[in-house]
């Protein structure tokens, strides 16, 4: 008998297609309906506008914007109903939540201020991430049971993701911000996360499409935007591909932008958390994607930088619009629909343009032009830079020409989030004006040779904040990934900078992190980044994975564990109060804190193997049916001939 079959009804919604009465079908009317986000003028392709009356402007970074400082004001207090029905379930002993709650709800600074971040790592990181915003969301059935951490994401303020993790985060708010039930299960006649079906082949819809029909409407998008004047990249290939899979709507929504998810009445009214999209900067002349790298962000309102290189943000609806210096000529233009949806996911998951270029060619039906384009781009790839998405024209030309690098460059060169190893979205959630209390960071990267993490993205971010570029950014000490290992620090959830008494009171205190690992719970999830296809049996059992990690097996480990989520979400607020920590929040401090320990050099890092060649066991047991196992296993252990020279291409696009 399997796991499965032992598993409490909790689990079965995720888990099993015979789902239990009362939960939502594809077709009992709850599906994925049409959302009012074609807002592009043009299709996918960037139209000239009439300027509005005030001109858009560039604004400088030394504050939020009105626009989120005005939401925020909206947000806030909608979180207050969600937390105490959040921490009433989680039901911390000698804590009145209610009461706690409504005391400080009348000064938000002193709620919790709540953020997720979604790592990258591609199709594993969106399913494994997509299995934590499930045990999150309070309308996923039964995640509210005991147990379960239903509720955080209602709570929450913040919503980051970077490339793989903003593939999942786009395509939540792409499709009206619905439950990740909803978008796995998806409808008739539609190719929303079917990953059975690779992009290169294109989406399964007998009748309907083959490759060569498929390519060839890509392509065809992908051309307005070239004939209307503006500069493509495979970036634009990449995204408009993947947007078949990620947004319901035909051919992909060539014509939803980022910007238009502001004028969405859940995100308008501050239904949803804020979301965010990362990508790096690269400087001209710039071979290698470090530390010391421009992080840009994406979010509804505008894209730009809190670092003192770039310093400034653009309106993300008037991005492909002529700035020069912060502001757009008396002679000059206004353009909309540059922000298209896939564009912006696109950017922050180029890694994978080269993967799009090695295979393409090997897909039978795409068009010969196509195929060509590939072939050039390969073999000129570092002198026509098509390997990165380009933002011409540079809506930073001439901004903040004293620090910005890329201030006399005609274009904004981009490239995916991860590149500099802050493979987890915590730039824009360190933002001390954004004064989130508490990040829940999952980790999907893949640091060891069979796609585990070990704490690199944590580290990448720590070293980070102790550089010029930190820009008053604080973060937690992190150990090194040997410490990681060997404690098992990157194989459970762990807590850093629990105590807000470590840090001086001169400056601001940097967010508690829990840190919550891909590990195997009931399937192996360390999928290669650079696995195409996924049979939907396997997707499921992924994400259910990634809810295991959050909900620690709905309390199969641990039955405190809601409680400690709990505790960690109320961490700040009671050191901003002076409130004491109740006994059972110190217990789960004592156990999921990271207390400062180091692994000895000659520790052993690993069961099985030691340092890349780590392997951890199942943490419960395999939930997969033998076929589901043998095809997870297939695909992890080991990577095809041109899985490897992708990965040779991406090592040399990083120094291009």
């Amino acid at each position: 008998m399997h796991l499965h079959a032992l598993l409490p009804l909790a689990f079965l919604p995720l888990y099993t297609s015979a789902e239990p009465v009362g939960i939502p079908q594809p077709n009992d009317g709850l599906a994925i309906s049409a959302r009012a986000r074609p807002d592009a003028p043009d299709g996918y392709a960037p139209a000239v506008v009439p300027c509005p009356q005030n001109k858009p402007t560039i604004r400088s970074a030394s504050e939020l914007s009105k626009s989120e400082k005005d939401w925020l004001a909206k947000r806030r207090p909608l979180t207050v109903d969600p937390m105490i029905e959040f921490l009433k379930r989680a039901d911390i002993e000698g804590f009145d939540a209610e009461a706690y709650i409504n005391r400080v709800a009348s000064d938000v600074k002193d709620l919790p201020n709540i953020g997720i971040a979604v790592s990258g790592g591609g199709y594993r990181a969106l399913m494994n991430g997509a299995g934590f915003v499930a045990a999150a969301d309070s309308r996923t059935p039964v995640s509210t049971n005991k147990g379960g951490i239903g509720g955080l994401l209602q709570a929450s303020t913040y919503l980051s993701g970077l490339s793989g993790g903003g593939w999942l985060v786009s395509s939540i708010f792409a499709n009206n911000f619905s439950t990740v039930t909803t978008l796995r299960d998806g409808r008739e006649d539609s190719s929303l996360w079917k990953f059975d079906s690779s992009i290169f082949t294109g989406p399964d819809l007998p009748g309907i499409f083959d490759s060569a029909r498929y390519w060839t409407r890509v392509a065809r998008q992908v051309s307005s935007k070239k004939d209307a004047g503006f500069e493509t990249s495979i970036t634009d290939y990449w995204g408009r591909a993947l947007a078949w899979q990620l947004i319901d709507a035909p051919e992909g929504g060539p014509s939803y932008t980022f910007s238009s998810i502001a004028n969405d009445d859940d995100f308008s009214n501050a239904r949803t958390p804020f979301p965010i999209l990362v990508a790096d900067g690269r400087a001209p002349g710039e071979q290698i994607i470090s530390l010391n790298a421009t992080v840009f962000e994406f979010n509804p309102y505008e894209m730009g930088s809190w670092d003192p290189t770039t310093f400034g943000f653009a309106p993300m609806r008037y991005l492909g619009s002529n700035f020069s210096a912060g502001t757009v000529p008396r002679d000059g233009k206004c353009v909309r629909g540059f922000d298209s949806l896939s564009y912006i996911f696109g950017t922050s998951s180029s890694l994978f343009n080269a993967f799009l270029l090695q295979n393409i060619s090997s897909v039978d039906g795409v068009p010969d032009f196509l195929i060509d384009a590939a072939t050039d781009v390969l073999e000129g790839i570092s002198n026509a830079q098509n390997d990165i998405a380009q933002y011409r024209p540079n809506p930073f030309l001439g901004w903040n020409e004293r620090s910005n690098p890329t201030a006399d460059a005609d274009a904004l060169n981009l490239v995916d989030g991860g590149m500099d190893l802050q493979n987890i979205p915590l730039h824009p959630l360190i933002q001390p004006m954004r004064a989130v209390d508490v990040v829940f960071a999952v980790d999907s990267s893949a640091d060891t040779t069979y796609s585990w993490p070990n704490g690199t993205a944590l580290r990448a971010t720590y070293d980070r904040t102790y550089g010029d570029i930190a820009n008053g950014t604080l973060f937690p000490p992190v150990p090194d990934d040997r410490t990681f290992i060997a404690h098992g620090l990157n194989n459970r959830p762990t807590f850093f900078g629990c105590d807000a008494n470590n840090f001086t009171s001169d400056a601001a205190i940097p967010p508690l992190i829990v840190y919550v690992p891909n590990a195997p719970y009931t399937a192996w999830s360390n999928v290669t980044t650079f696995t195409p296809s996924y049979e939907l049996a396997e997707r499921n059992a992924i994400i259910r994975n990634g809810y295991d990690a959050a909900t620690q097996g709905n309390g199969t480990l641990d039955d405190q564990w809601p409680v400690c989520v709990a505790c960690a979400v109320m961490s700040r607020s009671w050191a901003r109060t002076g409130t004491d920590v109740p006994a059972a929040c110190a217990d789960c401090f004592d156990r999921y804190c990271w207390n400062g320990t180091l692994a000895e050099a000659s520790a052993s890092v690993a069961s099985g193997g030691g340092g890349d060649e780590y392997q951890p066991t199942f943490k419960i047991g395999d939930g997969q049916s033998d076929d589901e196992s043998a095809a997870v296993m297939a695909a992890v252990a080991g990577r095809p001939a041109w899985a490897a020279l992708v990965v040779g291409l991406v090592a040399a696009v990083a120094v291009l």
